[in-house]
């Protein structure tokens, strides 16, 4: 997958996360669930794009983590959601399961990375010392 192909499918990732808010029933405790839901899964994307942006392997880390982070933050309320009876389990599947497979593809992109990194530190430790990234 390019990382353009991974922009958009973040980027519908985002877009469902913002259908399934809009459509949960109104309450005090959907409204909180909500929110946070609506917060991870937008900022998946978003995130994302930043770490394309990255000028070093250690700025991608950094920002891949944060994608990381949050697109386990999206699963952990939309699993909250089904497991407090608020909304039923089939409704969120496709989008739950869209969200396991991209934070696959980010961990196996991490898991890439770092062992680049490390290959090229094990080739060449001066440099690694002189430039630390």
């Amino acid at each position: 997958m390019t990382p353009e192909e991974m922009k958009q499918r973040t980027k519908r990732f985002a877009l469902r996360v913002i259908r399934v808010v809009v459509a949960l029933p109104r309450s005090n405790v959907t409204d909180v669930i909500g929110r946070q839901l609506l917060r991870a899964g937008t900022s998946v994307g978003a995130n994302y794009r930043a770490a394309c942006r990255s000028r070093s392997d250690g700025d991608f880390l950094a920002r891949m983590g944060i994608v990381e982070e949050e697109a386990d933050e999206a699963l952990y309320w939309m699993e909250m959601l089904v497991e407090a009876s608020l909304v039923k389990a089939d409704r969120l599947a496709d989008l739950r399961r869209e969200g396991e497979e991209i934070l696959a593809i980010v961990v196996a992109s991490l898991k890439t990375v770092k062992k680049r990194k490390q290959r090229r530190t094990s080739a060449n430790p001066k440099s690694a010392i002189r430039n630390p990234k």
